[in-house]
């Protein structure tokens, strides 16, 4: 009897058999003809890699076990011993970690391209600097990057552009169609979209980069689980919707908070204020996001206070589920920066990064108004 499965089953084996060495050897000839070992390819990771690449126009996809995992790739691609590389200064803590603590130990060097300075790079290329990271939306400010300005640039200096796509998604900006070289996303975040996954993927416009970024994978072990992998295409089959509505949702909460005496200060570039909303309605398809975040007062007290009334959005240091909820930067994602850093992007005690779920909006902002209160 044939089987023939609406859904990709779990293919949950470490390792595939062979009947003999000829198909051992066709293995090595033409190894996308079948699987040899989980940690080379599996169905289950290889669906969600050609999904995604799908969406981001690519030619060639790899998952791999995390968001950081797959921004290592990204730099393994291009990068060795002796190279340097761009960074904007705008960027998620844990890359910047990355960078700092982990990848100068390989004898990579970084400096740091404030966000005015993104569009002319002549002052911060070396010989020896080899690509740019940016983000697509800023974490935690939302400030909005030019990306095919910067990508310009970026050639103009024969440069790699590698952009973080996590918060943006697919669905409102597609970066290699903008002239970016990489696109990668944690797809722990808006791409299963449910906060019961941990993964990544790095998208690339060029085949034979792909076909480095599947080597990386494989040689680092850097490879997804099959079940993580199901469980992320299972959530990417409602990613458009879900974007639609947090976008929705967060236009909503934007607009309501930005009004609420007890807020100093709204970032969100759907709000007509915000200095880059034309950029991010081109940019973004008319559609915004799910994240934003605010400033209280200065004071850690009106911070906790504002985190135990709230009932709608739980202080849980992650983003992008169906259920919304809220995180700290200070204490979180740019808890490792310096003191002189933090303060130079803005960072500070009051600042409260939103993550607008796609519940009914009403009850979002009736919660927002008891917690303010």
């Amino acid at each position: 009897m044939e089987i023939h499965p609406k859904i990709t089953p779990i293919y949950q084996s470490s390792v595939f058999k062979f009947e003999d060495l000829n198909e051992l050897e066709q293995y090595f000839g033409e190894p996308s003809s079948r699987y040899m070992y989980s940690r080379n390819g599996n169905p289950n990771s290889d669906e969600l890699a050609a999904a995604v690449n799908r969406l981001e126009g690519g030619a060639g996809a790899v998952a791999t076990g995390s968001g950081m995992a797959a921004i290592f790739a990204a730099f393994m691609a291009f990068c060795q011993a002796g190279d340097h590389v761009l960074c904007a200064a705008d960027i998620y803590g844990g890359s910047s970690s990355l960078l700092n603590a982990e990848l100068s130990r390989l004898g990579i060097s970084v400096t740091y391209v404030p966000f005015e300075q993104l569009n002319d790079l002549t002052s911060f290329v070396q010989p020896t600097t080899r690509l740019l990271l940016v983000e697509t939306l800023s974490n935690p400010l939302l400030r909005v990057v030019d990306l095919r300005q910067v990508a310009a640039e970026c050639h103009r200096h024969e440069l790699k552009l590698v952009v973080d796509n996590t918060f943006a998604t697919p669905v409102l900006t597609r970066p290699l169609e903008l002239g970016a070289d990489i696109s990668l996303h944690s797809v722990t975040k808006y791409i299963a979209g449910h906060s019961d996954v941990t993964a990544g993927v790095v998208v690339a416009a060029d085949a034979d980069i792909a076909a480095r970024l599947k080597q990386i994978g494989a040689f680092y072990g850097l490879t997804l689980s099959p079940m993580e992998s199901w469980l992320a295409v299972r959530g990417l089959k409602t990613l458009r919707l879900r974007v639609r509505e947090h976008s929705h949702n967060a236009l909503a909460v934007a607009t309501f908070l930005a009004q609420h005496a007890a807020v100093r200060a709204v970032y969100y570039p759907g709000l007509t204020t915000h200095s880059q909303h034309e950029l991010a309605e081109a940019q973004g398809a008319g559609l915004f996001g799910g994240m934003l975040s605010i400033l209280l007062a200065d004071d850690a007290e009106v911070v906790n206070g504002f985190m135990r009334r709230s009932q709608r959005f739980p202080f849980a240091p992650s983003l992008a589920g169906v259920d919304s909820s809220m995180s700290y930067p200070l204490g979180t994602s740019h808890r490792y920066l310096t003191p002189e850093q933090q303060a130079d992007l803005g960072i500070s005690t009051g600042l409260v990064r939103l993550s607008v779920g796609i519940e009914p909006a009403e009850e979002l902002l009736a919660d927002l108004a008891q917690a303010l209160a």
